[in-house]
């Protein structure tokens, strides 16, 4: 569980910092069948049809070749674009108490004894699936209590969760 969320971690963070210049995945489209298999070659590699004859007779004609399959591999850009603040749900697990805040890139918010510092928070371009990130640092004022930094994401929460015995907080979206 931690490995896979350092991978993602580790994917969101370079998609933040390359952002305005993202790289481009090349991913090959494999052949529906490879040479050698199917119907038998005729000349210049050609299935053969048997075509019956005016006297019953089959005759062998020789088809055209079907056209090339288009083997340019197709690009998808690994996209994320910055935003300026984070949408994010707090919920107080012992009162039942849920807060939704909107903190902006670089500033703090707090809820009950934590403080959330937004350190970026990033979404899918709208000809992409909907989806968003914030990297948040959370600090509780309880010296014994855990502390978080990483990635939160809005469609798979439970990839990265902040971990504490009273409080939640959940990405909902970005500003």
């Amino acid at each position: 569980m931690r490995r896979a969320w350092l991978a993602v971690a580790g994917m969101l963070l370079s998609a933040a910092a390359l952002a305005e210049n993202p790289p481009i995945q090349e991913q090959g489209v494999p052949p529906l069948q490879d040479e050698g298999q199917g119907q038998p070659p005729g000349q210049d590699g050609m299935p053969i049809e048997e075509v019956p004859s005016g006297d019953n007779a089959p005759v062998q004609q020789t088809l055209p070749a079907p056209p090339a399959p288009d083997m340019t591999p197709i690009q998808r850009a690994n996209v994320w674009v910055p935003a300026a603040g984070a949408k994010l749900q707090a919920l107080d697990k012992v009162n039942a108490q849920a807060t939704a805040m909107t903190v902006r890139v670089g500033q703090s918010a707090t809820f009950g004894s934590l403080t959330i510092t937004v350190k970026a928070c990033v979404v899918r371009p709208p000809d992409q699936p909907a989806d968003a990130a914030a990297f948040l640092d959370v600090t509780d004022s309880h010296p014994d209590a855990p502390a978080f930094n990483g990635w939160l994401l809005w469609h798979e929460p439970a990839v990265s969760m902040m971990e504490h015995p009273i409080y939640d907080i959940r990405v909902a979206g970005c500003t």
